[in-house]
């Protein structure tokens, strides 16, 4: 793929970006053209979803840019391509965030209200979505849910160092049914068990401190700088003045020092569990 079609790529909508350089793969392949149906059968999906992929209609299974990139023998291009369709997904104030997170070495997040959406289920995200000002249509819930489980690959393919603490209140919170809760708080306890995860409980008598406003996230790049990502309603700030940075970092530090233990935390989850 040549350095021009790259730039006309990025110039367009991103789906269409990706379906263009897919189409031009399977034509251009060193080892032989494909047909639609040649590259269902290696990516182990259809035809059909090939030109759907292929003529910028979603969705693009998180799944197969890795395979496409096997492939073609690509180096990451699909992949790349892939991250800026889920990029655009989000609104613009979140999308700086996306580009960090996805190259952070260590996140850490504070949340009084709900479950982060790294840890949440598919289930809790869709539960969350409905519940938008906006009214979203079910189509809409889907892709958002969609878009937010493929975040959740940075989990898997990276050893990043997450730590959440969370308010009492996020795990004894109920909406939705009994069995959604549960799944979510299993989810939470599998996260805890990870070598490069840590979940804590903030305690409902802990001591107010900075951060009991709203959410926060701390993102260490690779070249050990910090950010803080700041969302309150339909908004979203990145905020990266070293003191103030620092300031959260020391804030952080006391909730981990006033929160449970993670395999206090670990209990108390299983207990909320057990009590639904």
């Amino acid at each position: 793929m040549s350095e021009q079609h790259g730039v006309d790529s990025a110039a367009r909508n991103p789906r269409e970006a990706f379906g263009e350089a897919l189409r031009d793969a399977r034509k251009q392949r060193k080892a032989g053209r494909l047909s639609q149906s040649d590259l269902g059968r290696m990516s182990h999906t259809s035809k059909s979803t090939i030109s759907r992929i292929e003529g910028g209609v979603p969705p693009i299974a998180s799944h197969l840019p890795t395979l496409f990139d096997q492939i073609f023998e690509t180096e990451g291009h699909f992949k790349r391509l892939y991250e800026d369709v889920v990029d655009q997904s989000f609104p613009a104030q979140f999308r700086r965030r996306m580009v960090i997170e996805r190259q952070a070495t260590a996140i850490w997040e504070w949340s009084p209200t709900v479950v982060p959406g790294l840890f949440q289920t598919a289930d809790y995200a869709r539960a969350l979505f409905r519940t938008g000002t906006s009214r979203p249509s079910e189509e809409e819930v889907a892709a958002l849910t969609r878009t937010r489980i493929t975040r959740q690959e940075l989990l898997r393919n990276a050893p990043t160092d997450i730590r959440a603490v969370l308010c009492e209140s996020v795990i004894r919170r109920r909406f939705g049914s009994r069995d959604m809760v549960r799944e979510q708080l299993a989810a939470l306890l599998r996260h805890g068990e990870l070598p490069t995860t840590r979940v804590q409980v903030l305690p409902l008598d802990a001591e107010p401190h900075a951060l009991i406003d709203g959410p926060v996230s701390l993102l260490t790049t690779p070249n050990h700088s910090s950010v803080v990502c700041v969302e309150a309603f339909r908004t979203a700030n990145i905020i990266e003045d070293h003191e103030e940075v620092r300031t959260v970092i020391r804030v952080y530090d006391d909730l981990m020092g006033e929160a449970l233990s993670a395999r206090e935390s670990a209990a108390v989850i299983r207990k909320q569990m057990e009590s639904l």
